[in-house]
């Protein structure tokens, strides 16, 4: 019998059919043009028409381990081999080494995790297990955060891409120490009162948790005063509310720690991770609990469960994503290159007028840019873009750099194997495209 060879699509042809039978992610689909993209190696991926891109984001702030790492993608085939799937209700090895190996790296006392498909559906978990555990209905969550697109998870993201999901309640937002380029940071005292205060008009006894990411990502990489984690966690202490640190796009060494938590000494009391866990390279989430919350299921039955649970092949692939972390230090090469990226940062806001303030911890960066350096009026309004901010990220594409471009902000998170060099590249394509919006600003 003669295979008829498959004709290879066009990059035109693959971005038309996409488009025409597959619904894209927070967009409006009349007139998307995706990128077709063929295959990607370390912190470059090339389209089907051959164009080559650097990757300064990460894809989502994911592909930690860089793309293409041999050890985790035959990590992957290996398990196919073996076992490409397997009931949650079955016990596998890669799940008994993950298992443990988490319970190693985790914060403090957490020792048991609950093995999720993504970072979403961790967080529903999260709150889900905080409510049972408690028996209290509130969550408390900040505005500037984002956990997710389910139920629950949008209800506690504190972002515009709640507004037209919100068709539930017990979710109270409470202010992030973050106001804005124009108003800047709060201290932590303020910050931390302020939390009191909501927790007491509230009626601390009907709060089951209290979700946030520690370093809050895509909405502008926004790093804490020192003393507020460790505020809010006694605060969570004195009122019984469980502290759920949303660390899906913070660990495994994106901040130069293998956890964000782990920069203020903070044990929370649920934490949930993805995305580096695997490098993306195959879907899985997690939430890690501490044992008080883990032993109230010792008795109680957990009501949840999803056909991939611990599936075979996240858990290989999480380990072998690591191994390759511990192999070649890349939570060591996010701290040293985050030096380096933060040298960059400053660089660029000496240099650009259009460049408000600059933000950066281990790999994980952002640029705000204003349009007015006396008043510091964004580039982009709120929830909104601008011709400048358009122009700017459509010229870091045509030079070859794919980033994250939202309203004013532009994001500076590449894999963690990044090198000196790459940085320099691509810090030096964001040099050049930065001057646009130096000629849109006044003052």
């Amino acid at each position: 019998m003669v295979t008829e060879q498959v004709k290879a699509l066009s990059a035109e042809e693959i971005s038309e059919l996409c488009v025409r039978h597959t619904l894209y992610d927070w967009s409006a689909q009349a007139g998307l043009k995706p990128m077709a993209v063929a295959s990607a190696k370390g912190v470059h991926f090339q389209t089907v028409d051959g164009r080559r891109f650097i990757d300064f984001n990460s894809q989502l702030m994911c592909v930690n381990a860089g793309h293409g790492d041999r050890r985790i993608i035959d990590a992957i085939k290996q398990q196919a081999e073996r076992l490409p799937y397997i009931s949650p209700f079955m016990a596998h090895e890669p799940r008994a080494r993950l298992g443990r190996k988490l319970a190693e790296l985790l914060p403090g006392d957490i020792d048991k995790v609950l093995f999720t498909l993504a970072g979403a559906d961790a967080n529903e978990n999260a709150i889900k297990i905080a409510r049972t555990v408690t028996g209290r209905p509130k969550i408390l969550a900040r505005y500037r955060s984002y956990h997710g697109s389910t139920g629950s998870a949008i209800q506690a993201t504190g972002d515009p891409r709640r507004w037209s999901n919100e068709f539930a309640g017990g979710v109270v937002h409470v202010l992030d120490p973050y106001h804005g380029i124009q108003r800047g940071t709060e201290s932590a005292e303020v910050a931390l009162a302020q939390l009191e205060e909501t927790i007491q008009l509230e009626g601390p006894q009907t709060i089951a948790a209290f979700i946030l990411e520690p370093i809050t990502g895509t909405n502008g990489i926004l790093i804490p005063p020192d003393g507020y984690l460790q505020g809010v966690r006694e605060l969570c202490d004195r009122f019984g509310i469980l502290m759920i640190c949303d660390e899906v796009m913070t660990g495994f060494g994106r901040t130069g720690r293998w956890f964000a938590v782990d920069h203020w000494d903070v044990v929370p009391d649920l934490i949930t991770l993805a995305k580096g866990l695997t490098s993306s390279y195959v879907p899985l989430g997690a939430v890690g609990m501490r044992p008080k919350v883990a032993a109230y299921f010792d008795d109680h039955v957990f009501y949840g469960g999803l056909t991939y649970n611990s599936h075979p092949l996240g858990c290989a692939a999480a380990l072998a994503t690591i191994q390759a972390y511990e192999e070649d230090d890349m939570v060591g090469n996010a701290q040293r290159m985050g030096a380096v990226l933060a040298r960059h940062h400053k660089k660029l806001q000496e240099r650009h007028t259009c460049v408000g303030a600059t933000r950066s911890i281990g790999l994980f960066g952002a640029l705000e840019l204003v349009r007015d350096q006396r008043t510091m009026e964004p580039l982009a309004p709120f929830n909104g873009t601008s011709p400048e901010m358009k122009a700017i990220g459509q010229a870091l594409l045509d030079a070859g750099l794919f980033t994250f471009v939202r309203w004013n902000t532009i994001m500076t998170n590449p894999p963690l194997c990044i090198t000196e060099a790459e940085l320099d590249e691509g810090f030096e394509i964001l040099d050049s495209a930065l001057e646009i919006g130096d000629r849109a600003v006044s003052g």
